[in-house]
């Protein structure tokens, strides 16, 4: 049974997410690292301590967001991407 969406179009948006991702994940570091670096002032009281882990925790999921690209790339049904790439090839032939 035919797909009634574009397969090829989804796994273009991915591509593109995947792009932002990978730009952002710098800055996410710096994030980290900044946190970290709260962490250590002195007298910092404890729940202060607790939630810059949140924090750190939270910017941590980044790892998260690639794994979720992933499956979403896994359920792309298998062979979906190369016939409708045929079939727009075929499309602009005639």
């Amino acid at each position: 049974m035919p797909i009634r969406w574009s397969a090829l179009r989804l796994s273009t948006a991915l591509d593109e997410v995947e792009a932002l991702v990978s730009q952002a994940e710098p800055f996410l570091a710096q994030a980290r690292q900044k946190a970290n670096e709260a962490r250590a002032i002195p007298n910092l009281p404890q729940y202060m301590n607790g939630s810059l882990v949140r924090l750190i925790y939270s910017i941590e999921r980044i790892k998260a967001v690639r794994l979720d690209i992933a499956s979403v790339r896994r359920s792309i049904p298998e062979g979906a991407l190369e016939l409708e790439s045929r079939t727009q090839n075929q499309a602009k032939l005639m």
